[in-house]
């Protein structure tokens, strides 16, 4: 139907005569000279009607906006006083022979040039126009090209490309299963899986070795910017490994991908401990672009009378970070309360600061000073290693609500002053406790139930706090984004199932989730680990978007709503009975 693309001509294709087909992205009539800027996938080409050519003008008279036309004509060079300099074609034009209308198009719910104007809703509504602008088409398409440099480097490193299935059991994380019914067993469900975790691993007991899946993974949940109720994952599982040799794979994979795709190299990426990158930035997932980092000042306050600081630092539970930000004078008493109500939101009472206006305490300037001792002073000066002009916040509390608003000011602070340094900065998190405490004192697993603790921390499994067990977990951290997460599995079935009775559950409970995995564990299972990482959220980060919505091309809202095709939808009464489900009334 054509014989070029629109994008595609240029200076080369000179006298040339051409087809080409696409939309119309834009009419102009100039004093009875008709310029049509016709777009497909790879760009826009500039098509002149003139009132000689009948045909093709009285089509072109009533063309707009999102047409649909097959064009015939000869490329031409552009006067030099109308050259687009922005495009590719920018250079020549199609000096039009015949016009062939092949659909008409309704009045468009927005400009694709004025989409920054609209809301999100209106674009999700009408995706399929949105899809056409050139940002979304350039979003997928990195998004493809990052899909293939994976599956290359996978597959020339032995990985071998498995599906596992979508229709299984439920979670132990249930509650947050996508469930549906079974019409051929009636009563039972089958679960829409959040990772193939145990699949993988029977894999590996199974003797593949080597394992990888672009797979589709589901999780109802509350969603956020990061998160979709379907989203798509890089899936790896590898038998006879340790830590390092995923880590070093995985980091080869993310690396070659970045300088393939975006010509950017990753360093070599530095390994923080968990506890460490707790304490320096009150968060797992750091940005390493930002300079900002907390330091703990629990011992300097210990002997206070301010009880404001020393309850905090003779409490194990809590602790006292400070907060350096240089140049800090630049940042007026309104902006610092604005800061004040900024971390009240996420638990913080208040925000203490002290200003230093010269190298003595006497040159400290704050609302605290009153409460504190010249030696404690003298300590933070010399501590912290101050410098005239510096700005320090202070955050005194319980350590997970501390951690909590300052990291989120670390990350404010990069944002409002402009330090944040270069384009990605990758880490990788390691040494993740096993196990946290739920709102109910009972405990969860940070990672998942199968990841394996240490050897050294296997005699605290008998003791009474298992909350300072760690794992051999690591996560992939970029620019504050954990794009990745993985860990070595727990291959003995002993070990497993007293992992299973400190998540509370009993013998029998664990056999009717986990009894089907617990007997293969029996069969040789070889040491194994593996990592998976969110593709929709690699991408996100790639092409600098602020939400993966824009790199999935039909996403869900974030109350998990379909706005294109209105899912989800009821369901007749039939096909309910069919399922052997009852319909509760309101």
């Amino acid at each position: 139907m054509r014989s070029h693309h629109c994008g595609n001509l240029n200076i080369k294709n000179l006298n040339e005569e051409v087809t080409i087909c696409g939309w119309i992205h834009r009419r102009r009539d100039h004093g009875g000279v008709i310029f049509l800027d016709v777009r497909d996938s790879t760009g826009i080409v500039q098509v002149v009607v003139n009132p000689e050519n009948e045909q093709a003008f009285k089509i072109a008279e009533d063309i707009r906006s999102e047409y649909v036309i097959k064009a015939f004509g000869q490329v031409e060079g552009r006067p030099e006083d109308s050259q687009n300099a922005q495009l590719t074609t920018g250079d020549i034009e199609i000096k039009c022979s015949s016009i062939e209308l092949l659909n008409e198009a309704e009045t468009p719910a927005f400009p694709l040039d004025q989409s920054s104007e609209v809301g999100e809703d209106v674009r999700l509504k009408n995706r399929t126009l949105d899809l056409r602008r050139p940002e979304m088409q350039n979003n997928l398409r990195l998004k493809s090209n990052l899909t293939k440099s994976v599956r290359d480097y996978l597959e020339n490193n032995n990985f071998v490309d498995i599906e596992t299935p979508i229709l299984t059991k439920a979670t132990p994380e249930g509650a947050r299963d996508y469930l549906v019914p079974s019409r051929t067993s009636a009563g039972n469900f089958f679960a829409l899986p959040q990772s193939p975790q145990l699949f993988k691993q029977m894999l590996m007991i199974s003797g593949f070795d080597r394992y990888y899946q672009i797979a589709r993974c589901f999780r109802d949940e509350d969603l956020r910017a990061d998160r979709q109720p379907e989203f798509s994952q890089i899936d790896i599982e590898a038998s006879f490994v340790e830590e390092q040799d995923v880590m070093n794979f995985a980091e080869e994979m993310i690396s070659e991908s970045f300088k393939k795709i975006l010509n950017k190299k990753l360093n070599k990426l530095p390994r923080l401990k968990w506890h460490d990158a707790m304490e320096r930035y009150g968060c797992d997932k750091p940005d390493l672009r930002n300079p900002l980092q907390l330091i703990e000042l629990s011992n300097i306050f210990k002997k206070e009378e301010f009880k404001v600081f020393s309850d905090p630092a003779n409490d194990n539970n809590s602790r006292i970070a400070a907060l350096i930000v240089p140049e800090g004078h630049k940042i007026g008493r309104g902006q610092i309360d604005r800061y004040t109500e900024f971390v009240k939101e996420f638990g913080a009472k208040g925000l203490a600061y002290i200003r230093v206006e010269g190298d003595n305490v006497s040159d400290l300037a704050s609302p605290i000073l009153k409460y504190l001792s010249e030696e404690c002073l003298t300590n933070i000066m010399t501590t912290l290693n101050v410098k005239k002009g510096d700005l320090i916040f202070f955050g005194a509390g319980k350590e997970k609500i501390v951690n909590d608003y300052m990291s989120r000011l670390i990350t404010k602070l990069g944002d409002d002053l402009d330090l944040l340094e270069g384009d990605f900065a990758a880490c990788w998190i390691t040494e993740f406790p096993m196990f946290e405490e739920a709102s109910d004192g009972s405990l969860t697993s940070l990672h998942h139930p199968f990841t394996c603790p240490f050897e050294t921390d296997l005699e605290k499994l008998g003791k009474l706090n298992p909350l300072e067990i760690n794992s051999k977990a690591y996560d992939m951290v970029i620019n504050g984004v954990e794009i990745g997460g993985g860990s070595i599995r727990i291959h003995n079935k002993s070990l497993q199932e007293k992992v299973f009775q400190l998540l509370g559950l009993s013998e029998a409970e664990a056999q009717t989730k986990f009894g089907f995995f617990l007997k293969t564990l029996t069969t040789g299972c070889p040491p194994h680990g593996g990592i998976a990482f969110g593709l929709d959220r690699l991408a996100m980060l790639m092409v600098g978007a602020d939400s993966i919505r824009d790199v999935i091309a039909f996403p869900k809202t974030q109350s998990a709503l379909c706005l294109l095709t209105e899912a989800p939808g009821s369901v007749t009464d039939e096909s309910l009975d069919e399922l052997h489900i009852s319909r509760k009334e309101d």
